[in-house]
């Protein structure tokens, strides 16, 4: 593999929402990955927990929606923590588990707000302010995708 090759990969992986990138031929192999700067994610490995589909509601009070004309108010008024990653969004460690965090609980910097499982990995997403959850943007075991916002925070 030649070094214009390996650059060309590097500006490729910085100019994308890929998180990672590994190549491997005869006798070369290369990894490549990109580090973010916020929330925090700790991943490691878990047992895996079946974990039912959601269900659709044909009650539309059963989801709480959040309108175009909210989010620029929300946005200067609350600290919003994103999803570092694609994957699917679990509000607690187990099915039968309460949930990390609730609207209206006080959290600290690197409390675990939720869990972005990508390909089989439980990332814990951790809080990189300290304040008070003003709002759950995201259903248990819905797919979110990279820097969607998961949780409205009002700062302390």
């Amino acid at each position: 593999m030649d070094l214009n090759l390996i650059k060309k990969l590097i500006r490729l992986i910085e100019g994308s929402t890929l998180a990672e990138i590994e190549i491997e031929e005869e006798n070369f192999k290369i990894k490549l990955s990109k580090k973010f700067d916020s929330p925090h994610i700790v991943s490691h490995h878990a047992p895996l927990a079946h974990v039912s589909p959601p269900t659709v509601s044909s009650q539309s009070d059963d989801i709480e929606t959040v309108s175009l004309k909210d989010k620029p108010e929300a946005k200067g008024k609350y600290h919003e923590i994103k999803s570092p990653i694609v994957g699917t969004f679990y509000r607690s460690p187990a099915p039968d588990a309460d949930p990390f965090v609730k609207v209206g609980d006080v959290i600290s910097t690197g409390t675990v707000l939720c869990i972005v499982e990508a390909m089989k990995l439980m990332n814990e997403i951790e809080s990189d302010v300290s304040g008070k959850i003003v709002k759950i943007l995201v259903e248990n075991g819905q797919p979110v995708e990279y820097n969607q916002p998961l949780f409205h925070i009002e700062v302390a």
